[in-house]
């Protein structure tokens, strides 16, 4: 992992009290590998490192390395600048962000199993509650967020 290069350091902030886990990082994107993004949040998900909340249930956790994968591909290949993870842990989901620099929002496409690539927002779709994909100032973001509860999709 010496190659992987972060903006600054990863900014994992201890939530106060009332305050849901939420972690954070910016990668550069020349040094920017998908295993990288899908280690660093599965380190934060499964609990792994030194006992630190939370542990997700497995389900949630590999659902969200799938998600982070595809939204950090599509970060790769179709944005521009520093590509931000965010994970947000509250009651009932996990959210998972991606910010880029490109203003050009994804736009899902209907289901086409001859169609090959270009499947991410579907499977990100299929994993998520729901998506949320909006413009912001300085690029986009895109957020899934994972329902905890095993019953909802």
């Amino acid at each position: 992992m010496d190659e992987l290069k972060l903006m600054g350091s990863p900014a994992d902030r201890s939530p106060t009290a009332g305050e849901p886990p939420q972690y954070s990082v910016t990668f550069e994107r020349g040094a920017l590998r998908v295993a990288d993004a899908r280690r660093w949040a599965v380190q934060r998900l499964a609990g792994s490192e030194g006992g630190r909340e939370p542990s997700l249930p497995p389900r949630v956790v590999e659902a969200a390395q799938l998600v982070v994968s595809e939204l950090v591909t599509n970060a790769i290949k179709y944005g521009s600048g520093p590509v931000e993870l965010s994970l947000t842990v509250t009651d009932d989901c996990l959210s998972v962000t991606v910010r880029d620099g490109d203003t050009t929002l994804p736009s899902p496409r209907p289901a086409d199993p001859s169609r090959v690539g270009q499947h991410g927002l579907e499977i990100v779709a299929a994993l998520s509650r729901d998506i949320d994909i909006r413009r912001e100032p300085s690029g986009k973001r895109v957020t899934a967020h994972i329902a905890l509860d095993a019953s909802v999709p």
